[in-house]
């Protein structure tokens, strides 16, 4: 089994993280390809570069050569999932759905933790758009760049951790989600700190993934995700 893990942001070392996490969940036998879009933001904080990473994931996936089983959109409340599934009968994952369905099988309520402010409103209206936000008790940021994951760890996880502890504190959480593929590998920390069972994204779409193909299922084209309508692209240098 082959599943393609897709960056939305063009950070070499971010996509290592993230694949390096999918290859921990992954079972024997299952081929992990981490994958970084030719074109796009150095982090993704916004609707401008979400809209920007959705084109640049699609077409990544578009232009991968060899067979796949399935892909993996890791990049948290980003758009582009449904294009993907327009493009593809292999199923799609993505890591804001995945991480919000697995924890709720855990608790009655869980939390995000994600990085900037701003990213919060496009976490929250992914999860409404999947049906996934009635048991979600807050979104909440940590304050932390994208980048800054990297750059400095521990205060990122100190932070990350501190907002988690007050989602179970404040809003009553019984699951914290991971909102950030760079958070990928951070789930101990804030284990230790809440007490509650922590959700990684990537971890949970890899697994989620797997099930589908083990089960030979495929994404449905009758009406919602049927292919695109062959059509004239016009100037769009990488129309087929």
């Amino acid at each position: 089994m082959r599943i393609l893990v897709v960056n939305v942001n063009t950070t070499d070392s971010m996509t290592k993280t993230i694949g390096e996490q999918a290859m921990t969940a992954a079972s024997p036998g299952t081929e992990i390809v981490p994958l970084t879009p030719a074109f796009g933001a150095d982090s993704v904080e916004g609707n401008y570069e979400s809209h920007l990473a959705a084109i640049a994931v699609m077409e990544t996936v578009r232009s991968y050569p060899e067979p796949f089983d399935a892909v993996i959109q890791a990049g948290y409340g980003e758009h582009g999932r449904e294009g993907l599934q327009e493009l593809l009968d292999v199923p799609v994952v993505d890591i804001t759905e995945a991480a919000a369905a697995t924890a709720q099988f855990l608790g009655r309520s869980y939390s995000v933790i994600t990085t900037l402010d701003r990213a919060v409103p496009l976490i929250e209206d992914r999860l409404l758009l999947a049906g996934l936000s009635a048991r979600c008790a807050s979104v909440r940021a940590s304050g932390m760049p994208v980048l800054e994951l990297e750059r400095d760890p521990a205060a990122a996880v100190e932070a990350i951790a501190e907002e988690a502890a007050r989602a179970v504190e404040q809003d009553r959480a019984e699951v914290i989600c991971l909102g950030c593929g760079g958070m990928s590998g951070l789930s101990e920390r804030v284990v230790e700190r809440t007490g509650v069972p922590v959700v990684d994204g990537v971890a949970a779409a890899v697994t989620i993934a797997e099930s589908l193909v083990r089960l030979g299922l495929t994404t449905s084209k009758v009406r919602t995700y049927a292919p695109p309508r062959p059509k004239q692209f016009r100037a769009w240098p990488m129309a087929v």
